[in-house]
């Protein structure tokens, strides 16, 4: 599970990289001899994307409780945004360019590929989750299938802190 984490760490920094180029694209800024045409919702959007995918890479490779979650989160927000393109060039809502077109569609695949991942790794992750703490064992149960007298999950909860 933890070369996974790294996997999908080290690949979401990657796709905040790349949408952080090409919001930088669409914001006017050329990167040699490749040019794209400015579109302002486009460098906002991909700069949203970039930002939530950089939350997601901090998380996972920071080892934070969130880890898991905040990747489900910001592949999802990273993909609605590429979605969000794909509809507007289809719509005609812009000009369009092969390497938009290319950038969209293999974008789309990666993220819904990263999203997959995340969630397999946030359902099977068990003991192995960063900040989980989850030993991943469960209370005595009786026949009846309720928590067994005495167990840590029969009793209440310690309160902490001023009452």
């Amino acid at each position: 599970m933890d070369a996974l984490r790294r996997a999908l760490g080290g690949l979401s920094l990657l796709y905040a990289l790349i949408f952080l180029s090409f919001g930088l694209l669409h914001a006017g800024i050329s990167f040699g001899p490749v040019r794209e045409p400015v579109i302002v919702p486009a460098a906002i959007v991909e700069t949203l994307c970039a930002a939530a995918m950089f939350a997601g890479a901090y998380g996972v490779l920071a080892g934070r409780g969130w880890a898991w979650d905040g990747l489900i989160y910001s592949h999802s927000a990273a993909l609605g945004g590429v979605l969000m393109g794909i509809l507007s060039l289809a719509l005609g809502a812009g000009p369009s360019s092969a390497l938009l077109s290319w950038y969209h569609s293999v974008t789309a695949v990666l993220l819904a590929a990263g999203l997959a991942g995340s969630f397999y790794a946030s359902r099977v992750r068990g003991a192995t989750a960063p900040g989980s703490g989850d030993s991943g064992a469960t209370a005595p149960r009786t026949e009846s299938g309720a928590t067994a007298p005495g167990s840590a999950d029969s009793r209440r909860p310690r309160r902490r802190g001023p009452r």
